[in-house]
């Protein structure tokens, strides 16, 4: 699959081991750095297991049940896992708007595209990190978590989105510093959505989301 301005769109037909992911998101970054291979967007699934941003602090993990990695992205401890969508984002922004902040909104706004197209009135949130619902009853829940990381103007890491997880599992952590309010998925809120689907409104929503991130 090709995903808009010839970058590369590819979508893992199995579990990836975290240290396997993070390994092939350097060696990608790098060779983009270089010039040497196509900007990447990487869709994926992880086995249970927790991941440590450069803010997180060890008391948010509240049980070591499963793998516990550090890692270079942004932001605290998040929660990945089967039934939720991973995406990790390879781009060169040195040839396209180099705007860290503005980078983070376009990939949020990209999101919320992807979850609109499934009848989901999710936003973004000033000064509280992720991707944010209402649930049902009418109580605001994050649906999804952006973390990024900038090497060299070559960007890493990216975005999960909640389709049908084990929410119980996000109960280890304090997801993303944020105890205040819960986690949900597209299965909580009723709709019963495979991770194609997700992935197909993704690449329909991409355009404008590499528009945003484009020079002028």
């Amino acid at each position: 699959m090709t995903a808009p301005n010839d970058i590369e769109w590819r979508v893992a037909p199995q579990k990836i081991e975290y240290p396997d992911a993070l390994a092939e998101m350097e060696r990608r970054n790098a060779a983009v750095q270089a010039g040497d291979a196509r900007e990447l967007i990487w869709l994926l699934e992880h086995p249970p297991l927790y991941t440590a941003g450069t803010s997180s602090d060890p008391a948010e993990l509240l049980s070591q049940t499963f793998p516990v990695y550090e890692t270079g992205r942004g932001g605290r401890h998040t929660y990945h896992g089967p039934g939720q969508r991973v995406g990790y984002v390879i781009l060169n922004l040195k040839k396209r708007n180099a705007d860290v902040r503005g980078f983070v909104h376009a990939l949020e706004d990209w999101v919320i595209a992807a979850l609109a197209e499934f009848g989901v009135a999710a936003r973004a949130v000033e000064g509280r990190v992720g991707i944010w619902c209402d649930t049902p009853d009418g109580q605001e829940a994050k649906i999804g978590a952006i973390g990024i990381r900038i090497r060299k103007w070559v960007t890493m890491h990216g975005f999960s989105v909640n389709i049908d997880p084990d929410l119980s599992h996000f109960g280890g952590i304090v997801p993303c510093g944020i105890s205040e309010y819960p986690v949900t998925s597209l299965a909580q809120l009723g709709i019963a959505i495979k991770l194609q689907e997700f992935d197909e409104a993704l690449q329909k929503t991409a355009g404008a989301f590499l528009k945003a991130i484009d020079h002028g």
